[in-house]
C-alpha cells in the first residue's frame, strides 16, 4: 500500500516529465529581449520549483 507521501512524490515526478517533454519546452525557445533564449531560464525555474515542490512534501511528511 502506498502512503499519501509516495503518491504526491509520484505525481510531482510525472508533473516534472510532462513539464520537460520537448514539445512544451519548445514552446519558450523563442528570442527574448537582447535576443537570447529563455528556454534556458525556464529550465532552471521549473528545476527548482520541483526541487522546492519536493522539499515541502518530505517535511511535511517528517512533521505528521
Amino acid at each position: 500500500m502506498k502512503t499519501p507521501e509516495q503518491s504526491r512524490l509520484l505525481a510531482l515526478s510525472l508533473l516534472g516529465l510532462l513539464l520537460f517533454s520537448p514539445p512544451l519546452l519548445l514552446l519558450f525557445d523563442r528570442p527574448g529581449s537582447h535576443g537570447f533564449s529563455l528556454l534556458a531560464a525556464i529550465i532552471f525555474v521549473i528545476w527548482a520549483l520541483l526541487i522546492l515542490a519536493a522539499a515541502l512534501i518530505l517535511e511535511r511528511s517528517n512533521e505528521e
